[in-house]
């Protein structure tokens, strides 16, 4: 893995989460430091060895690393082919201060299901955050980091609150162009988002982030019927640009807005 090192960063604009760092780092060693906030890290090539409060760990595909803020540790390749990582820091009272000496004993997760939530949840992040997503996407993993420091890491039974479900969706249908806050509307509802969450795919067949996708889809075919513009269309639906209209667009109707408005 020879050349320099690429790293990309920015600040999502999903509660909770500080930062997305995507790096490859050939031959890079970061010396003792510390964060404020929870640093999740996914490595996808390579291996990382680490010190952490003092005590030797490593870092590889196989595992999700969980480092608690406050504590310090660094970083090195264990191989000369360097390594590549994805890394999502949660706000310092994500998980709570009880459970940072939690971590530091065990910061290495060996479990797939949740590489996976960590890995769809940097993908609901870029290159246009999906915001509805990447929150119940957020709230799943956080759910199931909490269960694992807790040592209670159980299937989740089934949710039945039609209630909740319906209410979502009447918010979502009324705010298509701006979309929910997840945790806002969970809050006023007295529940948690990830109960929300569940709840609204057992009762309409989805998740509450496709749903409202599709629905933004359909106000866009109605507004490109009208003769609206496709860069106004795509505002006007609650999507961020064409492009990312186009997307979306062309994964619901195999075809671009443009071609749809013309075929009327």
């Amino acid at each position: 893995m020879a050349g320099a090192a690429e790293v990309v960063a920015w600040r999502p604009p999903v509660p909770g989460l500080t930062e997305v760092l995507h790096a490859r780092f050939p031959d890079h060693a970061y010396p003792p430091h510390t964060h404020e906030a929870w640093t999740l890290l996914l490595v996808d090539e390579g291996a990382v060895r680490y010190d952490l409060d003092r005590r030797p760990h490593g870092a590889s595909r196989a595992a999700v690393t969980l480092l608690p803020p406050g504590v310090p540790h660094d970083g090195r390749a264990e191989t000369p082919a360097g390594f590549r990582k994805r890394v999502l820091y949660l706000e310092p009272g994500t998980l709570g201060p009880g459970r940072v000496g939690r971590a530091v004993d065990a910061p290495t997760i060996d479990d797939r299901e949740l590489r996976d939530r960590v890995s769809r949840l940097h993908a609901a992040l870029r290159p246009h955050p999906e915001e509805l997503e990447a929150a119940s996407r957020l709230a799943f993993v956080v759910e199931r980091l909490r269960r694992h420091l807790d040592r209670d890491v159980v299937p989740p039974g089934s949710v039945r609150d039609d209630r909740v479900a319906d209410r979502l969706r009447e918010l979502i249908d009324a705010r298509l162009p701006d979309g929910v806050d997840l945790s806002s509307v969970a809050a006023e509802l007295g529940v948690h988002p990830t109960h929300l969450v569940r709840a609204f795919a057992r009762r309409h067949g989805l998740p509450p982030h496709r749903y409202l996708t599709g629905r933004r889809v359909d106000l866009a075919r109605r507004l490109l019927l009208d003769g609206m513009r496709v860069a106004e269309v795509a505002t006007a639906a609650g999507f961020y640009d064409q492009a990312h209209l186009t997307r979306h667009f062309r994964r619901m109707l195999a075809t671009t807005p443009a071609a749809y408005a013309r075929s009327g």
